[in-house]
């Protein structure tokens, strides 16, 4: 199937950035969206931000807008979430999520372990 493996979590202060990588192996052909969610302390689960497989349509929360942009480095097979301008409420667990063509287009099967973002203020 298909297996997501984030990095790049990790402390900063408030205003700083840090730029989320998902990894992504397998059988990555049956992709078709790649969706950065979160999950803040005491707070259901979010979608932050999705991009199709091929790179296209970035979309993303409005608590994010205008700060965190969400990209695909083709050859890489790898999805990155810069985040800029980050607040302590950014605080969360950050989760790579993907699709696939074989369980149904936008449904979120695939997850990563997780990685951890704690902002300073």
């Amino acid at each position: 199937q298909v297996q997501l493996v984030e990095s790049g979590g990790g402390l900063v202060q408030a205003g700083d950035s840090l730029r989320l990588s998902c990894a992504a192996s397998g059988r990555t052909f049956l992709i078709r969206n790649v969706g950065w969610f979160r999950q803040r302390p005491g707070k259901e689960r979010e979608l932050v931000a999705s991009i199709t497989w091929n790179g296209g349509m970035p979309r993303y929360g409005d608590s994010v807008k205008g700060r965190f942009t969400i990209a695909r480095d083709n050859a890489e097979n790898t999805v990155f979430l810069q985040m800029n301008s980050l607040k302590p409420e950014d605080t969360a667990v950050y989760y790579c999520a993907s699709d696939s063509i074989s369980n149904g287009i936008g449904r979120y099967d695939y997850w990563g372990q997780g990685t951890q973002v704690t902002v300073s203020s």
